[in-house]
């Protein structure tokens, strides 16, 4: 079969599946459509597969399957083709993507069987799926653009799926919204781009990428780079466009797995990765990200530690996790960060499917003080949690240890690195580690807060299959990303794969070199240390003594009211910006629209009747009226012509 085909397949299928469900929206078999759905999104990973497959079988430095469709804009400068891509980059992702993709829609099919949308909900998973892989796919900046809005809208649609309730339609509503702030920024991005190197085709900006950095902030490529990364921080919701992911989990628990765990928030990731050579040409923009990045997931991390939402732990886990893409990306750790967003999607998705069990389990239930005790309940469920748990706090051997370690190694010692950077990645595991054990132990571990009319149960199968492959990917899907000094002594160990497999496509760092063994294993012990003596002390304070908790919250006072509360950004957003900006649109509206432009109008609107109503009055068929006019016009034109 040829990559054409192939392509087609891979792109097309999911689109299939969303017309044959999205024609009979109105049926109820969760069954059927979940099988259309799913059936669409197994036969794209398949496709994935078999060109991931002929993309190894290619010289490192050819690893490239171009497929060009046809052309889709020419006009002047602007050539714009429906090409689509597969190297090293792309490939990863197409597999995550249609993967993790095919697992959570399994998934759903149990978790959605008794709701009356459940056709249109496939429908719009697989929509979703489409634009995702228009997304990775496309070899340039504007077919990526079509798909970056198309899973903003999914995203906008499966968030407020349940619309009929006030909150989850606003919750997405402010996804939407905040998103389009970030895509007017990539829209200024794509725009500069073009004006500087004449294309918009990621081979081409990146070949075209001048060799020495900018150092000033109104250079070009500064700006571009800056523009495209606040894009990245509405998708990958950073700081300051963070504020709807957390909202977001209002959509069905499916819904938080794949969209905003395994793949549509890492789009912002993906295209700096993709654009590598550009960011490292912009050093400015590049300390940026990385600022905002530790910020982010230190700020995250400290917000998940006061949630009593079992989702909205996540959610704000997932803003933390993502902070570390940035990190890593702002240091030049492109590598470490697709791996880390790789492991994520792993080890997240596994436990934003976890949780839907456990809301499954416990009839809708979802905050985490109702809980406790559930692991004789759901023996199943709290092994595959547990699997998540160790990956993400960063235990060995387990798939989070290895990429958030790289990260942190990296922001310690490249040169774009700083120890201030590596401490705050330090300080966000640690304090990982110790909202994760929270959300452990008050879920599965300790004394049973079930109420009496709840009766806990195991998911059915077609639910639990899902978490053990994510369990498993979990718990190895980080040994091929082993790092050297590492593979160094364990025999056989044939390095570190993905940096090898990356390396043709990944641009190093300039004044990059091999580090110090013994720094690279103090750094990684110390981490590890800390993260679990975090671990163990939030064990003691929600198994040992539940009392601990309050007593320490108490003590805080203001600073624990300060957390819990979110730091009131939400508040400063609608204090200083969008209440403000209502009132003055209500002030416009009322001057400007109805005291000057609708009076205007009405004004007009008066003339021209007024003037209709006196020329209806001399057309009223009345002939001794005419003949008078006549008369009057006769007399009229001779005393002109006699007075000239």
């Amino acid at each position: 079969m040829s990559h054409q085909t192939l392509m087609a397949i891979l792109i097309l299928s999911p689109l299939v599946g969303f017309l044959i469900n999205g024609f009979r929206y109105k049926k109820h078999s969760a069954e059927l459509s979940g099988s259309i759905a799913t059936g669409a999104a197994v036969i794209s990973f398949i496709a994935a597969l078999l060109m991931v497959i002929d993309l190894i079988g290619l010289p490192p430095e050819e690893r490239k399957i171009i497929v060009h469709f046809f052309d889709w804009i020419a006009v002047d400068r602007l050539k714009i083709s429906a090409g689509f891509t597969i190297d090293q980059i792309s490939a990863i992702m197409v597999l995550v993507v249609t993967g993790v993709g095919s697992l959570i829609h399994l998934f759903s099919i149990g978790y959605m069987h008794h709701d009356k949308g459940v056709a249109k909900y496939f429908a719009y998973l697989n929509l979703f799926l489409f634009n995702m892989l228009l997304l990775v796919l496309g070899d340039n900046l504007l077919v990526m653009f079509v798909g970056w809005e198309g899973v903003g809208l999914c995203s906008y649609l499966l968030i407020g799926f349940w619309f009929t309730d006030k909150e989850k339609a606003a919750a997405g509503m402010k996804a939407f919204v905040t998103n389009r702030i970030g895509d007017a920024a990539f829209l200024l991005g794509m725009f500069v781009l073009f004006l500087t190197f004449g294309t918009l085709n990621f081979q081409e900006i990146n070949h075209m990428v001048p060799t020495t950095s900018e150092l000033t902030w109104l250079a070009p490529i500064t700006l571009a780079t800056l523009f495209l990364f606040i894009g990245a921080t509405g998708k990958s919701a950073q700081i300051p466009l963070y504020v709807w992911l957390p909202d977001a989990m209002a959509g069905p628990t499916p819904v938080s797995a794949l969209i905003h765990a395994a793949t549509m928030v890492t789009a912002g990731v993906y295209m700096i990765i993709r654009l590598n050579p550009l960011f490292l040409a912009a050093p400015n923009t590049m300390a940026i990200i990385a600022g905002i990045g530790g910020l982010t997931a230190v700020m995250a991390a400290s917000i998940g530690m006061t949630q009593w939402d079992i989702k909205k732990v996540l959610a704000y886990s997932t803003v933390s996790q993502l902070g570390y893409m940035f990190l890593a990306c702002g240091v030049g750790a492109f590598g470490a960060a697709l791996f880390h967003l790789m492991t994520h999607a792993f080890f997240k998705a596994l436990m934003f499917l976890g949780s839907g069990s456990v809301i499954h389990a416990m009839h809708e239930e979802q905050d985490i003080r109702k809980m406790g005790g559930l692991r004789k309940y759901l023996p199943y469920t709290h092994l595959t949690f547990l699997i998540g748990w160790l990956a993400i706090i960063g235990v060995p051997p387990f798939a989070g240890f290895f990429s958030k370690d790289e990260i942190l190694w990296q922001a310690f010692h490249s040169p774009r690195g700083h120890w201030a950077l590596w401490a705050m990645g330090a300080l966000g595991a640690v304090m990982t580690a110790f909202y994760m054990t929270r959300l452990m132990a008050l879920t599965f571990w300790g004394k049973s807060r079930v109420p009496k009319e709840t009766h806990p149960h195991e998911s059915p199968w077609i639910m639990l299959l899902p978490l053990i492959v994510l369990a498993i990917l979990s718990a190895v899907g980080g040994w091929v990303g082993i790092p050297h000094v590492i593979s160094e002594i364990l025999p056989g160990q044939p390095g570190n794969l993905l940096e090898t497999w990356l390396e043709p496509v990944i641009k190093s760092v300039p004044g990059v070199a091999e580090g110090d063994p013994t720094q690279e294993w103090s750094l990684m012990g110390v981490s590890v240390t800390l993260a679990v003596i975090s671990a163990l002390l939030a064990y003691h304070f929600y198994v040992r003594d539940p009392s601990k908790p309050k007593k320490v919250a108490e003590s805080l006072g203001k600073f624990y009211e300060l957390v819990y509360n979110k730091y009131f950004v939400d508040e400063a957003y609608f204090g200083w910006i969008i209440n403000p900006l209502v009132s003055l649109s209500k002030g416009i509206w009322y001057y400007i629209d109805v005291n000057f432009i609708d009076k205007t109008t009405y004004v007009v609107a008066d003339l021209v009747r007024g003037g209709g109503q006196f020329v209806r009055g001399v057309q009223n068929g009345n002939i001794q009226q005419y003949a008078m006019y006549i008369g009057l016009g006769v007399v009229a034109t001779m005393t002109y012509v006699l007075m000239r």
